[in-house]
């Protein structure tokens, strides 16, 4: 079983920048693509980004390229998602999730673990 907790959310005008932090605990995160979604309300949950646990690959949304970077530190169990130049469209709640797939996935049904989401709210 993993845990995982996120924090940093919070509210930001828009082109400000945000840090997502997602804590795991339970057993380690090696071996498990980390990802992040987010869902905004009355919409779907969408796929935002992951991160093999080698760091080998990286996936990203369309939306999020080039504004937002995914990073992992597996000797402390930690998963990072710095967002800059944040839009409105941001908005939402931002889920982190673990995946026992070693090339990862952008599909949430794939993924084992979920958080209980942290909330993001951009101003314009």
């Amino acid at each position: 079983q993993v845990q995982l907790v996120e924090s940093g959310g919070g509210l930001v005008q828009a082109g400000g920048s945000l840090k997502l932090s997602c804590a795991a605990s339970g057993r380690t995160i090696s071996g498990y693509t980390m990802g992040w979604f987010r869902q905004a309300p009355g919409k779907e949950r969408e796929f935002v980004a992951a991160k093999t646990w080698t760091g080998g690959i990286t996936y990203y949304a369309d939306s999020v390229k080039g504004r937002f970077t995914i990073s992992r530190d597996n000797a402390k169990n930690l998963v990072y998602l710095q967002m800059n130049s944040l839009k409105p469209e941001d908005t939402g709640v931002y889920y982190c999730a673990a995946d026992a797939h070693p090339y990862g996935s952008t599909r949430g049904e794939e993924y084992d673990y979920w958080g209980q989401g942290t909330q993001v709210t951009v101003s314009s």
